[in-house]
């Protein structure tokens, strides 16, 4: 199944006949194109490499120039693969773009993004610890995770433990969003709710895998 790489542009509502209020997010399609086209036969499997957003040459790598100018395409930012069936590479060349028009009002979609990062943060904050007790004489520890270990046996703390630490900034998957309305002038696509990451962020779209 093939997919896009965007641009979230931020939030916004629609309404519809009914003059119910529906919350979208707005993505922008920055020239999606096919930078490669990987078989079974020679790769070990079958996928589309698809690459966007502009960037100059100062900040490539040399191996990413030779890759791009050996298929007479200009400089990408990023590089996503999606894999397909055979008979999703009919009529796909290197150098072909993708638009908009890969996706349908009513459609529903998979958005991978990387989340907002929140820094450090406790384990109230991170992972929705219960505080401890106001008073009854804590004074100092109302927000702290207490016991994190055990007995002598085994005498250490579980990898994988619910700690302090960096919240945020990972990637996420959310499924099954509605494609609400697709603005082909403007090369905009509209989800239906929220996706992960801040504005500004470069997030993929592809058609949804559990439908």
């Amino acid at each position: 199944m093939i997919g896009l790489i965007v641009r979230k542009e931020g939030m916004s509502r629609l309404f519809n006949e009914e003059g119910k209020s529906i919350p979208v997010t707005i993505l922008k399609v920055h020239s999606n194109v096919i930078s490669q086209i990987k078989l079974m036969e020679k790769d070990g499997y079958q996928a589309i490499q698809v690459s966007a957003i502009d960037k100059s040459e100062k900040k490539q790598n040399k191996a990413l120039i030779g890759h791009f100018k050996k298929n007479n395409i200009s400089l990408k930012k990023l590089t996503k693969e999606f894999t397909v069936k055979d008979s999703e590479l009919e009529g796909l060349d290197v150098g072909s773009e993708l638009n908009v028009e890969l996706f349908e009002e009513g459609q529903l979609v998979d958005v991978i993004g990387t989340t907002k990062g929140k820094g450090f943060a406790g384990t109230v904050k991170r992972w929705n610890f219960a505080t401890q007790d106001a008073t009854h004489g804590n004074s100092l520890a109302h927000r702290k995770p207490g016991s994190i270990g055990q007995c002598q046996t085994p005498g250490r703390v579980w990898k994988g433990k619910k700690m302090s630490g960096h919240m945020g900034h990972v990637q996420q998957t959310t499924q099954n969003l509605t494609v609400q309305k697709i603005d082909k002038e403007n090369n905009f696509i509209l989800i239906k709710g929220a996706v992960p990451g801040p504005n500004g962020s470069e997030i993929t779209i592809q058609p949804a895998i559990k439908s």
